[in-house]
């Protein structure tokens, strides 16, 4: 009895130091990166082992940020959008090889040859249209969709692979015809909800959002408030959601429990891209899918409107680290990798080391 009380006392006492180290690295990276506030998940077999939140969601009003603090997704978001194609790809609505124009008939001539897959996996060649948008002013689906088809196409579509904003933005317009409805409220009934994500919702700078975070730019060195973006453009589907560590833990366990997709939708999703000269690319449908140090990883960054976000699984490991800022220009991928070292040392960064993506 003596020895087993022994083991267990050397067990609570490590995950303490652990605890304690990560804290550490934390408030290093908020010091050393000079955001003002950030939260944390470490999950691990669908479990949060740990959770905190480190600086201030607020600075004017010196609101400490929490677990429950509600950041903005920025891209983090577009696993969401892939996701709710893919929910309506199982309801027989969206075939992923259709040409867009089949659900857009107003989609310009030059995006004729353009998949619904070549959307999902940043292949369709689409620029990113931000000098020609005025971002305080709101639009129709319509009417960006005219102004994003002046841009020429970077490339044929399917040959290279190129990130791109406007192409998520347009699979939104999709789910908006295709399932009859606003494609945030497809996602809060289809996804958010089922999944347990409590507090995920769109972005609505108008309602009153208990423990919403505020947005920071660092300029000069100093930190200003974020930049006012139209309310429309603030919804589109390349990531317009609000949400917080618990949230993306609660849609890590939905994922690892297949609770919302089919197993064909998921490794649809987690299969990397092949382009038309048979290469591949390590993307699927809105996560990245290149491995850490030799450890399989599906992962997304984020960065919108003085938010900076990052979810990396660790599918081997059992191990998903979260890590969402409230600075734009933040390294939240470095914080990331840094905490899943001390649980996975061969996942660990050294100071100082770039992040790689």
């Amino acid at each position: 009895m003596r020895a087993v009380i022994g083991l267990l006392l050397l067990f609570c006492f490590h995950t303490l130091v652990l605890a304690d180290e990560v804290d550490d690295l934390v408030r290093a990276e908020v010091k050393r990166q000079n955001i003002p506030g950030v939260s944390i998940a470490v999950v691990r077999d669908g479990k949060i082992i740990k959770e905190a939140g480190y600086g201030f969601a607020n600075l004017e009003h010196e609101v400490p940020a929490k677990p429950e603090t509600i950041f903005q997704s920025g891209s983090v978001g577009k696993q969401f959008t892939a996701g709710l194609v893919m929910l309506l790809v199982e309801d027989g609505k969206i075939g992923l090889d259709d040409p867009i124009s089949k659900y857009l008939p107003k989609a310009p001539e030059a995006w004729k040859e353009i998949t619904v897959r070549h959307l999902l996996t940043h292949t369709s060649g689409l620029g990113d249209p931000y000098m020609k948008i005025d971002l305080t002013k709101n639009y129709t689906d319509d009417e960006l969709m005219a102004i994003e088809g002046t841009i020429p196409l970077k490339f044929s579509p399917g040959s290279k692979w190129a990130y791109s904003n406007t192409g998520y933005h347009v699979l939104g317009f999709i789910c908006n015809k295709v399932g009859g409805k606003f494609y945030g409220d497809q996602l809060v009934e289809r996804i958010f909800k089922p999944c347990g994500m409590t507090t995920a919702r769109m972005i609505n700078e108008h309602d009153i959002i208990p423990n919403r975070s505020a947005g920071y730019e660092l300029q000069g060195g100093k930190i200003k408030n974020q930049h006012w973006v139209s309310p429309l453009l603030n919804t589109t589907a390349d990531g317009s959601i609000y949400l917080t560590v618990r949230d993306l833990a609660a849609w890590d366990k939905a994922l690892l429990e297949g609770k919302i997709f089919k197993p064909s939708s998921r490794e649809a999703m987690w299969t990397p891209v092949k382009l038309s000269d048979d290469k591949t690319h390590p993307y699927g449908f809105g996560w990245f899918l290149a491995p850490e140090n030799g450890h399989k990883c599906i992962s997304h960054g984020g960065a919108w409107q003085g938010f900076t976000t990052y979810i990396s699984r660790y599918v081997d490991d059992h191990l998903t680290v979260i890590v969402l800022t409230n600075r734009a220009g933040a390294n939240p991928g470095r914080i990331v990798k840094a905490i899943a070292g001390h649980y996975v040392p061969e996942l660990g960064i050294t100071a100082g080391k770039a992040e790689k993506k």
